[in-house]
C-alpha cells in the first residue's frame, strides 16, 4: 500500500476515507502472550534498548491484531533517562527516579544536548521496524509531553495527585519553566530524530495533564504541546493526548497539531463541538471494555464510530490496552472499526 493509500495518514490530513483507520494505545506490549514470553526473558529496558527487540514487539500487533498502524515499542521515561536521570522500572510496580529534580542546581545539571546519540536506540529500532513493515503500515513515534515528564522528574515515581510536582510548580513557576522549556527542547530535537528514522507520524502523550486546572494547564502545559506541534509540523502530523483535559480540545485544535487524543470522558458530540469539526479527533473506547463479551464490543464500537463520524477520525482506546485483555477481545475491536457500515 502506498503512503497516498494508508487510511491512517488520510485521516490525520483530513482527507476522505472510506472507514476509519484504527489503532491502540499500549498495542505493543503486555497483553500478548508472545510478548510475555520476551517480557520473562528480558528485562523492561533490555527491550527497548535492543532493536531487534522492540521492532519485534512493534511488528506483534500488526501480524496477531491487524491495526492499521504500528506505535514503535519505547518508554516515554526515555527522555529522563537522556537528560541524566536513572529510572528504573520494575515489573508491576511502575517507574522509580531514584534522584529527583528540586532546585535550580538540579535543573541546570540536566543534559540538553543531541539527544538523538544518547537515544540512538530508538531510532536504530524504527529504521528496522520500518525496513521490516515494508509499507504495510505508517509507523507512530511518541514522546511523553512536558508537563507528564516533569511531573515524574520532581515527584520520582507515580502518584494519584502528583502534590509534589504541582508543589514544585506552584511554589517557583519560574524554576518550573525553565525546566518544561528544558524537557521541550530535547522533545523536538528526538521527535525530529523520529520522523528521520522513519516514524511517519508522531504522538505526545500528556498522561497527567487532566490533574491541572484548565488556568494551570494554559501555564505548564498548553504552551510547550503547541511549540512541539509547530516545530514539528513540517517534518509529520502530531498527535496531542492531553489525557483528561477536555477543556482544553477548543484551544488546541487550533494549533498545529494534525489531531487530537480523548479519553473516554468526554462525549463524542462535546468533542466535535469545541473542535468545529476542524480537526481530527482519535479515541475514546473506554479500555475496561474490551473486557465485556465479544458481541457486545463490536455493539460499543459501532455506537463510539457512529457517534464520532467516518472523517477526520481515528478508532482508539482512551488509554492504553489493559494487560488483562484477552487477544481475540482486542481483534474485535480491530475488526469492528473494519467492519463498520453507516446506518445509512
Amino acid at each position: 500500500m502506498s503512503d497516498t493509500q494508508h487510511l491512517f495518514l488520510k485521516a490525520l490530513k483530513g482527507e476522505a476515507v472510506e472507514r476509519p483507520p484504527v489503532w491502540m494505545m499500549r498495542q505493543a506490549g503486555r497483553y500478548l502472550p508472545d510478548y510475555i514470553k520476551l517480557r520473562n526473558k528480558y528485562d523492561f529496558f533490555t527491550r527497548v534498548q535492543t532493536p531487534e527487540l522492540a521492532c519485534e514487539i512493534t511488528l506483534q500487533p500488526i501480524d496477531q491484531v491487524g491495526t492499521d498502524a504500528a506505535i514503535i515499542f519505547s518508554d516515554i521515561l526515555v527522555i529522563p533517562q537522556a537528560m541524566g536521570l536513572e529510572v528504573l522500572l520494575e515489573e508491576g510496580k511502575g517507574p522509580l527516579l531514584p534522584k529527583t529534580v528540586q532546585t535550580e542546581q538540579d535543573v541546570d545539571a540536566l543534559l540538553t544536548e543531541d539527544p538523538a546519540s544518547s537515544l540512538h536506540y530508538v531510532l536504530d529500532a524504527l529504521k528496522l521496524t520500518k525496513k521490516e513493515l515494508n509499507n504495510r503500515v505508517p509507523l507512530i513515534g511518541f514522546a511523553g509531553a512536558p508537563w507528564t515528564i516533569l511531573c515524574y522528574m520532581v515527584e520520582g515515581k507515580g502518584s494519584k495527585s502528583f502534590d509534589k510536582a504541582k508543589q514544585f510548580c506552584f511554589t517557583n513557576p519560574t524554576l518550573a519553566r525553565k525546566l518544561l522549556q528544558k524537557i521541550t527542547d530535547v522533545t523536538i530535537g528526538y521527535l525530529k530524530a523520529q520522523v528521520q528514522a522513519g516514524a511517519d507520524a508522531v504522538q505526545v502523550f500528556d498522561s497527567w495533564s487532566g490533574m491541572l486546572s484548565p488556568a494551570d494547564f494554559n501555564t505548564f502545559a498548553k504552551p510547550y504541546l503547541t511549540q512541539i506541534a509547530d516545530a514539528l509540523k513540517d517534518h509529520a502530523p502530531v498527535i496531542l493526548f492531553p489525557k483528561g483535559s477536555w477543556y482544553a480540545l477548543k484551544d488546541l485544535s487550533n494549533s498545529s497539531a494534525s489531531a487530537l487524543g480523548l479519553d473516554w470522558c468526554v462525549e463524542p458530540k462535546l468533542a466535535r463541538e469545541l473542535t468545529g469539526n476542524k480537526i481530527t479527533l482519535q479515541g475514546n473506547f473506554d479500555p475496561s471494555k474490551l473486557l465485556a463479551p465479544i458481541p457486545e464490543i463490536k455493539k460499543e464500537v459501532t455506537k463510539m464510530i457512529d457517534a464520532f463520524g467516518v472523517q477526520r477520525y481515528v478508532a482508539n482506546l482512551g488509554h492504553g490496552i489493559l494487560p488483562n485483555v484477552p487477544v481475540d477481545h482486542a481483534k474485535a475491536f480491530v475488526e469492528a472499526v473494519k467492519e463498520y457500515k453507516a446506518v445509512k
